[in-house]
């Protein structure tokens, strides 16, 4: 199957709440087909550090290498693991950092991924190796741990009703492709939903097998390390999981810190943020980019910036929290 045209999900509002510099260096956590990269390096002149856990995302890189001589890295790793990998390359800040979570539509239509509900495919949904797939998650896992994976991943309502069908089916044979899976889903919920519940299931299927929350949450953490002063950090989300994650860990590092409690005298003031939101609500897609493109009817922008100077903070590197 030939790969689906790929459209950069928010471009304008990331590169707006990004506000790349000539001569800055920005990371790419999730470089994917390279779209956001491409944008960022056509903007302005800079360097950009790519990172995708996906070995086969390394010929898009090539390509715009090539185009951008000596100013694209790419790198071959999980973007929470951005400060080990920024590491390799003796980098220990940067001006920006942009991450687009989630599965891309490259992967999606590629049925030999098994991310797709709509195709036949092994069972896989691996981004990268390291990890368990899906069919081993679905034949290996106990029916409460499957419930819980659908029911908290998947937002799926009927998770235990899920999770009980597929315990039983596997019983009779193992459960390897995804249109399997797909119909065991399918049957175990009310018509009605069948279609949003196999689309919750795989999802929450995947966001497991790949461990996503948590690259997510150490993705985020490493930042706090890893911005230069007045840099700043851009998020793309997909549902309501990733994006809760993100707008509370912006929200508790842009807030004053209390200083009044029992241990410290009642005038000292509150200490200030060390980072400001570049948006106060998330940012979302406008109706042309809807007619375009399908997936950005659910992708949120939110970003921050690392901003000591604005409140007289010494501008040193180091971790900022």
């Amino acid at each position: 199957m030939s790969e689906a045209v790929h459209f950069p999900v928010l471009k304008n509002e990331m590169l707006a709440a990004l506000s790349p510099k000539a001569g800055g260096v920005y990371v790419d956590g999730t470089f994917g087909a390279g779209g956001y990269s491409r944008a960022i390096l056509e903007h302005v002149d800079c360097t950009v550090i790519g990172i995708d856990r996906d070995p086969s995302t390394r010929k898009y890189a090539d390509a715009l290498e090539h185009e951008h001589k000596g100013k694209l890295v790419w790198l071959n790793g999980r973007f929470g693991e951005i400060k080990r990998l920024l590491d390799t390359q003796n980098i220990g800040q940067v001006d920006g950092i942009v991450l687009d979570i989630g599965v891309s539509s490259m992967q999606i239509d590629q049925a030999e991924r098994g991310f797709s509900y709509k195709h036949d495919g092994p069972l896989d949904m691996r981004m990268g190796e390291g990890s368990a797939s899906a069919a081993e998650l679905v034949n290996n896992e106990s029916e409460q741990a499957l419930a819980d994976m659908f029911y908290y991943y998947g937002e799926e309502r009927l998770s235990r009703r899920v999770a009980k069908a597929i315990v039983e089916a596997r019983t009779l044979a193992p459960i390897t492709r995804t249109l399997q899976l797909a119909e065991i889903i399918g049957n175990a919920v009310p018509q009605k939903i069948r279609l949003d519940a196999i689309s919750r299931c795989f999802q929450g299927l995947r966001i497991a097998a790949n461990q996503e929350l948590d690259e997510l949450k150490a993705a985020l953490a490493a930042s706090l390390e890893l911005l230069k002063p007045l840099g700043r950090l851009v998020v793309v989300t997909f549902h309501s999981l990733e994006d809760r994650i993100v707008k509370q860990f912006m929200a508790s590092h842009c807030k004053p810190a209390a200083q009044n409690n029992r241990y410290l005298p009642a005038h000292e003031p509150e200490k200030p943020p060390l980072y400001r939101l570049i948006t106060r609500s998330a940012v979302t897609a406008g109706e042309q980019e809807l007619k375009l493109n399908n997936r950005s009817r659910s992708a949120k922008l939110r970003a921050m910036e690392y901003a000591p100077v604005s409140f007289g903070f010494p501008q040193t590197g180091g971790t900022h929290a």
